[in-house]
């Protein structure tokens, strides 16, 4: 007779998972990984994502907020969401919202940011860099959207459409 599944096995399960090893901690300096517990999950979702999966020729940019309770250093409080306390994660994905590539979100990037790439910017180019080349369109709402963005995805020779502030 199999037992049901109850709650309290969860929990268990929960307590002694881990990804990483605790003790090949990272030093906390300039190039610290906020997200090192979790990177090679990321990594390895990406890494097949590539592999298995052909992107269309229409993608998407887009920002996902994840409701989180946890105490972790990277999680954002947006007031005028109604998940308040959050994670936020960028994801590529089609038309059918088969997520391409993912991008999690750890607070300002001060080394990515600079005059010439914004703070939305730098996602964009990061996960729009595995299709480069190849003609695809990618499509994304104000909050990434810039005349400056748009410039740099064409010279990469990503066609880009977007809603665009009239003070931009």
């Amino acid at each position: 007779m199999v037992r049901p599944w109850h709650e309290t096995d969860f929990l268990h399960i929960l307590c002694f998972l881990h990804f990483a090893d605790n003790s090949q901690r990272p030093d906390k300096g300039e190039e610290y990984d906020r997200l090192w517990k979790l990177r090679t999950v990321f990594d390895k979702l990406n890494e097949a994502y590539a592999k298995f999966y052909n992107p269309s020729e229409h993608l998407a940019v887009d920002e996902v907020i994840v409701k989180f309770k946890g105490r972790v250093i990277f999680r954002q409080y947006i007031p005028k969401k109604r998940k308040r306390f959050s994670n936020k994660i960028y994801e590529l994905c089609n038309e059918s919202s088969y997520m391409y590539d993912i991008r999690v979100y750890l607070g300002t990037d001060s080394h990515t940011t600079t005059d010439d790439m914004t703070a939305t910017h730098t996602p964009v180019r990061h996960l729009t860099s595995r299709v480069e080349g190849l003609g695809h369109k990618i499509f994304m709402d104000i909050f990434f959207s810039s005349p400056r963005l748009f410039d740099d995805l064409d010279r990469h020779k990503i066609n880009s459409c977007g809603t665009v502030q009239p003070n931009r």
